[in-house]
């Protein structure tokens, strides 16, 4: 029903677009007396400039974000509602009382639609990996994990993290004063399963092994992480860690099933 919902809305979002841009090309003389404007009009070079938002805003986006949906319907979003704006507040320029109402309705589908799609990708924006097993599948496009570390007693401490996958292994960042780092240095060994944004775990936990990356590794490690998470880990956690003027530290996780794997 939601998936429905969603192409529903983007087929006729699309269809409306592309059906004005050619009455507004083909027919120029018709669309301005159809709109109750003058040939010259202030309010029309505002429609420009929203339109070119929402085409500035696609570009970025889709920079950024893997999923073609998602990054249309935004566009579309930004682009609509400046559009709505213009028609409330340039009643004096011309035009029907009705008509930011019709698009703000508009504004609200796609808005609606949009929040669909996240959610169906799981709030992940960026690309993400493949799973080589079945231990990493639901990782792939899990926004965030709760990752177990254990004090030097055993006693464990979890806390949230961002994850990416790829192949047959995981990877997680954090700052190399972080308690986590320094519990990982004295034991590798780790729980991680999915979870909230706070870290309350969503789904049954897997035991894996971290290994501290240099060089290339964690460049790569880096750059899978960063393009999951293109605002979060591309931009806000880099400069936060320049900002406390400490070093980010990168980890490859192997599930435990998969070193047994290898065992035996």
């Amino acid at each position: 029903m939601r998936q429905k919902y969603i192409i529903v809305v983007t087929v006729l979002a699309g269809v409306f677009t592309v059906a004005v841009g050619f009455w507004a090309l083909l027919a120029a003389g018709s669309f301005a007396d159809f709109i109750d404007f003058p040939p010259e009009n202030e309010h029309l070079l505002h429609d420009v400039g929203a339109f070119q938002l929402g085409l500035g805003a696609t570009l970025l986006l889709a920079t950024a974000w893997a999923d073609g949906l998602a990054v249309a319907l935004a566009g579309f979003f930004v682009a609509n509602t400046a559009h709505t704006v213009n028609h409330a507040t340039d009643l004096d320029l011309g035009g029907r009382d009705s008509d930011w109402v019709l698009l703000g309705i508009l504004s609200i589908l796609v808005a609606a639609a949009l929040v669909l799609r996240l959610g169906q990708l799981g709030y992940v924006v960026g690309r993400v990996g493949t799973a080589a097993s079945a231990v990493w599948a639901p990782f792939l496009r899990q926004k965030t994990i709760a990752i177990t570390t254990y004090k030097r007693d055993g006693t464990p401490s979890t806390s949230p993290i961002s994850i990416a996958v790829d192949g047959e292994h995981a990877y997680v960042r954090t700052w190399h004063t972080a308690w986590k780092a320094k519990r990982l240095r004295r034991n590798p060994n780790v729980l991680i399963a999915p979870s909230t944004g706070k870290g309350r775990p969503t789904g049954p936990a897997v035991p894996a092994t971290a290994r501290l990356l240099d060089g290339a590794e964690a460049l790569r490690a880096r750059r899978l992480i960063a393009a999951k998470y293109p605002l979060l880990q591309a931009v806000t956690v880099p400069l936060g860690h320049r900002l406390m003027r400490v070093r980010t530290l990168h980890y490859e996780l192997t599930a435990s099933e998969e070193i047994d794997a290898v065992l035996h």
